[in-house]
This record gives structure tokens, C-alpha cells and sequence, in this order.
């Protein structure tokens, strides 16, 4: 976490111009005017452009350099919160998680994952993104990543799902 406290502004602004390509595809499957929690907004990026689309969002982020900037963009306030915090019993139409949980462990992530699970309305929907892979460790700058293959995903997907 301490490299994105450092490094907010320049980390909010990379993709601020660029709007991500998975939001419009997870908000389809919503109902119109949903309430979604975003884990690890970042920048904003991804809940500007769910507000802007009509929804209720509960933006969070575990950074709270990244928060305050987050909050400066979409104009709400950004909870600072940790996924492992995360509890909230059906309470969201969606849960979007851009990026996000590629920095979780994997032998942490089962658990985020029936977090997130239990957050979600029945019916709700669940939008992440990961980097495809089979490795895991930290960067040059400390940063944990996770890259698991689509199967293992798919398993840790159905054991939270129970």
C-alpha cells in the first residue's frame, strides 16, 4: 500500500483520460440505477463513469492518498477500506473490482471473495479483472501480484459461491 500513497497523484492521473473498457459490459447486467460498491477505485475512474451512467456507487479504496483523489474526481466521499474489511450483508445490485484483487494473496482470496459474495443482493453481480498467469510474488516496488490462470480463478470463484 505504501507505494500508492506515495505515488496518488501520478498513479490517479495514468488512465485518467482513458475510460476502462469493462464497466459498460457489468453495468449492462444492472438494474437501472443500481447501488454498486467499487473496491479499490483508485483514481475514480471507473465510479465517474458509473455515476455519470446513473447508479449509486459506494466507492471505496485501501489507500487513503488514492480516496482523497478519488473523491476529487466523483465529487462524493470515498471510504477508505481494506477488502478484508469488507461487511456488508446484501446490500449491493453490484460489486466492481478493477484490477483490484490481483493484489490479494492467494490464500487470502478466498475469503475476500465470500466476502464480496455476501455483500451482493441475491441476484447481484460481481465485475473484476485480473492479469491471466500463474505466478505470484512482489514487483521491483514492493507491490504483491497475483496472476492466476483462469481455472484456478474459476475454483476459487465456486468455493466462495458455497
Amino acid at each position: 500500500m505504501a507505494f500508492y500513497e506515495i505515488d496518488a497523484p501520478v498513479y490517479a492521473a495514468h488512465g485518467a483520460q482513458t475510460a476502462s473498457r469493462h464497466p459498460p459490459a457489468f453495468l449492462a447486467m444492472l438494474r437501472e440505477g443500481g447501488k454498486i460498491l467499487e473496491l479499490g477505485c483508485g483514481g475514480g475512474r471507473d465510479g465517474a463513469a458509473m455515476l455519470a451512467a446513473g447508479f449509486d456507487v459506494d466507492a471505496t479504496d485501501g489507500c487513503t492518498a488514492l480516496a482523497r483523489k478519488a473523491e476529487a474526481r466523483i465529487g462524493q466521499p470515498v471510504r477508505v477500506m481494506r477488502f478484508a474489511e469488507l461487511d456488508a450483508d446484501s446490500a449491493y445490485d453490484g460489486v466492481w473490482a478493477s484490477a483490484c484483487l490481483l493484489h490479494v494473496p492467494r490464500d487470502d482470496l478466498a475469503d475476500i471473495l465470500a466476502r464480496i459474495h455476501r455483500a451482493l443482493k441475491p441476484d447481484g453481480v460481481h465485475g473484476a479483472s485480473y492479469k491471466g498467469g500463474t505466478r505470484e510474488g512482489r514487483d521491483t516496488f514492493g507491490r504483491y501480484f497475483n496472476y492466476p490462470d483462469a481455472d484456478w480463478q474459476r475454483a476459487a470463484y465456486d468455493e466462495a459461491a458455497k
